[in-house]
């Protein structure tokens, strides 16, 4: 059995979509994703790194079947690149999620006018990071907004003490 051969190192730009699909035994680029089988530096196996068009760092990268000779990588095929678009996907996806939950929490609090919903949304800004607090009763309707820290904690004493704090801006 022949080894098989090093593909080409693709640049940053030779992976945007619109470009031509390639379809080698260890490069596969379609539909917007590049697979790249590469050796695994940590032991003697093979890793794919699985990248999006536009991006420079892998959303995934994972270990890699060994070939028939048990030297050589498993070569990529269409059904492999579509279970690791699919599998690479779901990182993205779950990723997003993960930060959307940690940028934007809220809280649900009984008072004796009715429930109302504080919500704490961050703003990662480089330079001027900051955090919008706001409360909005059953119906919708808002109730108060103020720009706060990044830092602040919202939890069930925060929000009632900012409730009971007639929606004053934290800390004041």
């Amino acid at each position: 059995m022949t080894d098989i051969p090093e593909s080409p190192d693709l640049d940053e730009d030779d992976s945007a979509e619109g470009e031509a699909p390639i379809h080698e035994a260890r490069l596969w680029r379609d539909v917007g994703w590049t697979a790249r089988v590469i050796k695994n530096e940590d032991d003697d196996g093979w890793a794919v790194a699985m990248t999006k068009s536009g991006e420079v760092e892998p959303a995934l990268v994972g270990p890699w079947t060994m070939g028939r000779d048990k030297k050589n990588p498993k070569p990529l095929d269409t059904s492999a690149f579509n279970t690791l678009v699919k599998t690479a996907a779901e990182v993205l996806r779950r990723h997003e999620q993960q930060l959307h939950a940690q940028m934007h929490k809220q809280i649900t609090v009984n008072t004796d006018t009715g429930r109302v919903t504080v919500m704490l949304d961050i703003v990662p800004d480089e330079y001027d990071p900051y955090a919008t607090l706001a409360a909005v009763d059953e119906y919708g309707d808002t109730l108060a907004s103020v720009r706060t820290s990044p830092t602040f904690k919202l939890n069930m004493t925060s929000a009632t003490a900012w409730i009971a704090n007639d929606y004053r801006k934290p800390g004041q």
